[in-house]
């Protein structure tokens, strides 16, 4: 279990087992209520301060309370997994191919709202929105997504891609991440432009980051693509990370995949995300989207493993886990909670 945090009251933490160890003896970076001066030290900085951090012996803390890790500065979400893209496709456009052109070429994303990206554990208030024509209410098909977040530090210059050659050189580490998903408002709003209130009401991370060096060992060969990605894409393939993935919903373990399993990698989508000449920012969060599995029971969201049939309650408990070998990622957790009465009121349909 490794990983730095953030205090509530401020002040970077080391995951060591169940405890968090206080860290803000070792200098300024620490002594903070955000990792982002910690994020922005580059390569260097992030390897002398994660071998102070699990070399230090100082005061812990065994029930830590715990902020959200760093100030998310633009969040985006791929879509990279091909079982994912499959399945979903199946369910909304039933009859027509399920991926589209594109999706082989390119690693598709959109762009998220980093102002509603909250720390795991904090409760998850169902969302309204329109669920189909002429109807306004609390979404009937709330879902989870399955994901890995990874979160760039060095940030770049406006007009100058990053390639995937240059992965490392701009991302501190990876998180645990639940976009949560109403399913029936991305139904309907999406066409023709994408998600948008279907998911901007709240996407939760772990409270802990895991730094990136620390999963070298897990690095394996990536699927075979095809047909072969353009140059800009082309590498990066040996970035394909072996973590064991699980969703667990009231207690029960209910699905278990694993990361390697994504079509794109995370080199590839960070050199898609700046091929147009997008700068990346100090606290940038891109997730890999859905992690889904071939075989049965490692799908990645509920509308995958229930085909469609049934969704969250209110009350229920969401759990997601990782584990890399001996490191265990941080959980990502939420607890739905019932619709509040918004000012557009209660489900309305009209003539």
């Amino acid at each position: 279990m490794s990983g730095f945090g953030v205090l509530r009251g401020g002040g970077v933490v080391w995951r060591d087992g169940g405890d968090a160890v206080d860290l803000s003896a070792l200098g300024p970076e620490f002594a903070q209520a955000s990792l982002n001066p910690l994020l922005a030290l580059g390569p260097d900085g992030w390897r002398q301060a994660t071998e102070a951090a699990r070399a230090h012996d100082g005061p812990r803390t065994t029930e830590p309370a715990l902020a959200l890790p760093f100030e998310v500065a633009d969040y985006v979400d791929f879509n990279s997994s091909l079982e994912h893209a499959t399945n979903m496709g199946r369910l909304f456009r039933p009859g027509a191919d399920p991926v589209f052109p594109n999706w082989r070429r390119l690693p598709v994303a959109y762009h998220g709202r980093a102002g509603t990206v909250v720390v795991s554990g904090t409760d998850v208030v169902r969302p309204s929105g329109q669920l189909e024509a002429g109807v306004y209410g609390p979404t009937r098909k709330l879902d989870i997504e399955l994901e890995l977040g990874f979160v760039v530090g060095v940030p770049s210059r406006p007009g100058e891609p990053v390639p995937t050659e240059r992965f490392v050189e701009h991302v501190f580490g990876v998180v645990l991440l639940n976009d949560w998903s109403a399913r029936d408002v991305q139904a309907w709003e999406s066409v023709p432009l994408g998600p948008f209130l279907g998911k901007s009401f709240q996407t939760s991370i772990s409270a802990w980051v895991t730094p990136l060096a620390l999963l070298d060992d897990r690095r394996v060969e990536a699927r075979a693509q095809e047909p072969p990605a353009l140059p800009y894409l082309a590498g990066g393939r040996d970035w394909a990370l072996d973590l064991a993935l699980e969703i667990e919903l009231n207690g029960d373990t209910i699905s278990r995949g694993n990361a390697r399993t994504l079509y794109w990698t995370m080199p590839q989508q960070l050199a898609h995300a700046t091929s147009n000449g997008a700068s990346l920012r100090t606290g940038d969060l891109m997730a890999t989207g859905t992690v889904s599995g071939p075989e049965p029971g490692s799908e990645g969201s509920l509308m995958e493993l229930w085909r469609n049939s049934r969704f969250l309650e209110d009350g229920d408990e969401v759990v997601l886990r990782g584990r890399a070998g001996e490191i265990e990622l941080g959980e990502v957790r939420g607890r739905i909670r019932p619709a509040e009465n918004r000012s557009a009121g209660s489900a309305v349909q009209s003539g």
